[in-house]
């Protein structure tokens, strides 16, 4: 079972767990634009030959699976995607036409870690978030 990717001298295995929210964490990722940002993300993505392996949006921040190659920083692609979309949301749900940059849309930071052969834990992780979160509000309603 070999899930290595290659390029013409290299072949690799590069995958990132990353997080992020919108600005002043706003629960802003809810219905018509939770569904819109996944494929935005994918095509961006596929943009810096990167592939979303695996992601969830919930209201406050997005949860993300990623392979990215080894000749682009994780830096550069999460800056490209977050810069992109922004700059997408903008012109497509808050009116902004020309000479937009986005900047308002996702807080400046973002998490990410490295998965190595544990990948099928993040991906349940992933996944899972959204009940974990239920959970653990319904605990604090008890308190």
């Amino acid at each position: 079972m070999n899930n290595d990717s290659s390029l013409s001298h290299s072949r690799w295995e590069c995958k990132y767990h990353v997080v992020w929210i919108p600005k002043y964490r706003r629960k802003t990722l809810y219905g018509e634009l939770r569904r819109y940002l996944g494929q935005i993300f994918k095509d961006l993505a596929r943009n810096r030959e990167s592939e979303i392996i695996e992601g969830h949006m919930m209201p406050d921040h997005v949860h993300m699976l990623i392979s990215i190659p080894p000749k682009y920083s994780v830096a550069q692609v999460i800056g490209f995607i977050k810069g992109k979309s922004a700059i997408n949301i903008a012109r497509n749900y808050l009116g902004h036409r020309r000479n937009f940059t986005g900047q308002q849309f996702w807080a400046r930071g973002y998490h990410v870690s490295t998965v190595g052969r544990d990948e099928d834990t993040v991906r349940e992780y992933i996944r899972s978030q959204e009940k974990e979160d239920r959970r653990l509000e319904q605990l604090s309603l008890f308190k």
